[in-house]
């Protein structure tokens, strides 16, 4: 399968640690040519929308994540239908009355199983809604984000998610380990990893590249894994941070540095440009001068083997 340039969808999701900003960065990394596609860590899609893949098996951890993409799927048109009902409720009343709409949904979210319509649907709300578009939940797994402050939020995008269901329309979705996801991955098919990423340093706290759900056990596990499908003549990236820890277990393959824009930070002097790892198992079709600001071929943190 080449990649797939007719039009895309975009990720409908605002999704911490995506890949938009990384995609013009990514293009000359992708195999050129690969049968079926494998996410296992989906999140918001950035680069499975980009790839517009023929045949994908996307999976994720998050079981009201992974269920919003089956619902887009299979109900397309209610999902718009619903939205566009609760966007345009939302939107006509004030400000108070705005927060006793979103905290009466919250807590009827928090109330509804995984597999829910309307758990997908305030989902998808939410993601429009709340702070700063975040995901966040408690220790009992409730959402608890407070109200963000959008004058007009845009709640529902009916092309777009109509482009997005007609990609799904070939993929096969779940929600289980990253191990299940790829069981099935076969020699020219090409399987893309964005694990949440290993913290900068050990003492280091930045919410970015820190997730408490994957430790340093599960990125040797990852490792492990990332090695078995490279035996099986499985085209494999994987994107982490540039810690000297996921340098160092990866050293037998190929590390091409990426930059990111770091936002997220309070302090304002800690912000700006980041430099992450992209890995892979396969001869990328590389272009340094288009891809990279910089000649990275001098840099200490470039490895290319």
């Amino acid at each position: 399968m080449k990649l797939n340039n007719t039009k895309k969808a975009k990720p409908f999701l605002k999704w911490v640690g995506g890949k938009g900003q990384l995609l013009a960065q990514f293009e000359s990394l992708f195999p050129k040519e690969f049968n079926s596609y494998f996410e296992p860590f989906i999140g918001g899609g950035a680069v499975f929308f980009s790839i517009n893949p023929k045949k994908a098996h996307i999976n994720d951890i998050n079981k009201t994540l992974a269920q919003t993409y089956i619902h887009i799927k299979n109900d397309v048109e209610g999902l718009i239908k619903s939205l566009k009902k609760l966007e345009e409720d939302f939107l006509k009343k004030d400000e108070i009355a705005r927060k006793e709409v979103y905290y009466a949904l919250r807590e009827r979210y928090n109330s509804l199983s995984h597999e829910d319509f309307d758990k997908s649907l305030y989902f998808l709300f939410f993601n429009k809604t709340a702070f700063n578009g975040v995901y966040r939940e408690n220790s009992k797994g409730g959402f608890n984000v407070p109200i963000g402050s959008y004058k007009n939020p845009k709640i529902v995008d009916e092309e777009n998610l109509r482009s997005v269901s007609k990609i799904l329309s070939n993929a096969k979705i779940t929600s289980g380990s990253f191990v299940d996801a790829v069981k099935n991955a076969k020699a020219g098919d090409f399987v893309y990893f964005d694990p949440p990423y290993h913290p900068l340093s050990e003492t280091s706290s930045f919410t970015s590249y820190s997730k408490d759900s994957f430790s340093k056990d599960d990125q040797i596990k990852l490792r492990d894994l990332f090695i078995e499908l490279d035996k099986k003549g499985v085209y494999v990236m994987l994107s982490n941070s540039s810690a000297p820890f996921i340098q160092e277990i990866y050293s037998g393959y190929k590390q091409i540095p990426v930059y990111a824009n770091r936002m997220i930070n309070s302090k304002s002097d800690k912000r700006g440009k980041i430099s992450e790892v992209v890995i892979v198992n396969y001869q990328p079709r590389l272009n340094l001068e288009s891809v990279f600001e910089k000649d990275l071929s001098t840099s200490p943190q470039y490895q290319y083997r």
